[in-house]
């Protein structure tokens, strides 16, 4: 089947998946480039360390430490698919196994916007979400964030597709499905619940209010059947995960003003598009419902902003506007075709397209510049591990490092985690924590000074390496002590990019 509109831009006739496919290559090859930027950022590193221990003790049964308590999604989904493609191909593997997860959001936001509005509003709403700064990064990161975006836009999908009564209940309970593995994945992504479920009522109110009201009931019954599942399955430890991570998140410091400008900075050109998809609909009268629809999609790219806004922090901001902009994308691919639309048919209209699929070039240099700087915003691990790898195979003990998840993940001895403590809680041979002020060990904050004042002058860690930038004041504090045990000596001097210098100590036992 050819396309049409395409086809009058390149003056023959093309099938009607090349437009898709060309975005999709743009996408692959924009992201494929940032898989070598850099070594593993540390929640990169958190999540495959894990993932290999999860693997562990599921086949040998190997103790792990508590990842439910402090991580901000199940550790047992994205970790072990992650670790999986670390095995086969490291970093570069898992990193890649996250461009298949952007891509496939990419597919389906091109099929919902096809099926709402059109192939050439689908063009425009995939090419423009797939060069955004944030897709392309996510599409090289190796963590959960690229999955639970895939898995929204999957639940989006099925209840966007769901026109047919005889196919309408399959769509919905998978859409619920979906939806709750998404919201496992990420405990984040419950944000855009909402969104999915007045998707879904918006494009069944044309079969009537009753059958409409019918099938977002479905939706929501086996979303809320399999959450309560879940969390009864996972007992206390990942209630208290969900509680520290997510519904009593600490708050930081950061202005209002500076998370929504640089969320606006990211995913502006998508959110203005999609506010005049909304105009557009309500001045073509398009009707109430088509109109509610593309203001509930313009309105999910604020979702994000919003509550980072309220917790005055911009941590990860550039992962979490992605999954609200996937929405967006729709609706300013369809302000895009209307606009197109509104130009005379014929060699106008066609001139009227092809200057916006010029125009793209615009946001695609953004986005390209601005996912290399995500990409290359932390310091090189490799000369830290370089020398911090003998170190560790020749001393046995206990090692405290201020942020050890890299060291963890890429060292051998990384695998023996009751080894390895953090400036924020002790960990003991029996894997139990010590040190920490807060309920669960190891979510925020710095560790009690006291207590490593007493491991210290015990002479409990082997090695001790500090850089002073995440827990500053602690580890002025920690250099106090070790000063007083003359059994304690600086081993090396790291440089560590812009994140300060690592100070390796190093114990000698008396004679």
């Amino acid at each position: 089947m050819a396309s049409s509109w395409w086809g009058r831009v390149v003056g023959v006739e093309v099938p009607a998946w090349l437009p898709l496919l060309v975005v999709l290559v743009v996408q692959a090859v924009a992201s494929v480039r940032l898989v070598a930027a850099d070594t593993a950022f540390q929640d990169e590193a958190t999540y495959l360390w894990a993932g290999h221990l999860e693997w562990a003790h599921l086949l040998h049964g190997w103790p792990v430490p508590p990842f439910a308590s402090y991580f901000s999604g199940a550790p047992v989904i994205y970790p072990p698919l992650g670790a999986l493609a670390d095995s086969v191909a490291g970093l570069a593997g898992a990193r890649l196994l996250s461009l298949v997860f952007m891509l496939g959001s990419t597919v389906l936001v091109w099929d919902v916007s096809r099926r709402l509005s059109g192939r050439r509003a689908a063009f425009f709403s995939a090419a423009l979400f797939a060069v955004l700064g944030p897709t392309l990064h996510l599409g090289a990161f190796a963590t959960y964030d690229a999955l639970s975006v895939f898995l929204v836009a999957a639940a989006a999908w099925c209840a966007a597709s769901a026109r047919e009564n005889s196919e309408a209940a399959g769509r919905m309970a998978a859409a619920g499905a979906l939806l709750a593995l998404a919201n496992a994945t990420a405990y984040s992504t419950a944000l855009f619940d909402p969104v999915v479920v007045i998707v879904a009522l918006l494009i069944a109110l044309p079969s009537g209010r009753r059958v409409a009201a019918r099938r977002c009931a479905a939706l929501v019954m086996v979303l809320a059947a399999l959450l309560i599942a879940g969390l009864l399955l996972g007992g206390s430890t990942y209630l208290s995960g969900v509680e520290q991570t997510t519904l009593a998140r600490a708050p930081g410091s950061d202005p209002v003003l500076a998370v929504l400008g640089d969320a606006w900075t990211w995913t502006g050109v998508v959110l203005v598009l999609a506010v005049c998809g909304v105009i557009t609909s309500w001045a073509t009268r398009r009707g109430a419902r088509h109109t509610w629809l593309m203001a509930i999609l313009a309105a999910a790219a604020l979702l994000g902003p919003l509550e980072q806004a309220n917790l005055h922090t911009l941590a990860a901001l550039n992962k979490h506007i992605g999954l609200g902009a996937w929405f967006a994308a729709i609706a300013a691919g369809y302000a895009a075709d209307t606009f197109i639309a509104a130009a005379a048919a014929g060699r106008s209209r066609t001139l009227t397209c092809a200057a916006c699929v010029i125009a793209l070039a615009f946001p695609a240099t953004f986005g390209i510049t601005q996912s290399w700087t995500f990409s290359t915003s932390w310091p090189s691990s490799a000369s830290f591990i370089a020398i911090f790898r003998p170190l560790t195979s020749h001393t046995p003990g206990h090692l405290l490092v201020e942020d050890p998840t890299i060291a963890e993940y890429y060292l051998p001895a990384g695998h023996t985690w009751q080894r390895w403590s953090s400036t924020r809680n002790i960990v003991l041979p029996t894997g139990a924590s010590t040190g920490h002020p807060a309920k669960a060990a190891g979510v925020t904050g710095p560790g009690d000074p006291a207590a490593f004042a007493r491991y210290i002058a015990e002479g409990y860690f082997s090695l001790v390496a500090l850089n002073y930038a995440d827990t500053t004041t602690l580890d002025h504090t920690i250099r106090t002590d070790l000063a007083r045990n003359h059994h304690y000596r600086i081993a090396q001097v790291i440089p560590y990019g812009t994140h300060g210098t690592y100070i390796i100590y190093r114990y000698k036992a008396p004679q």
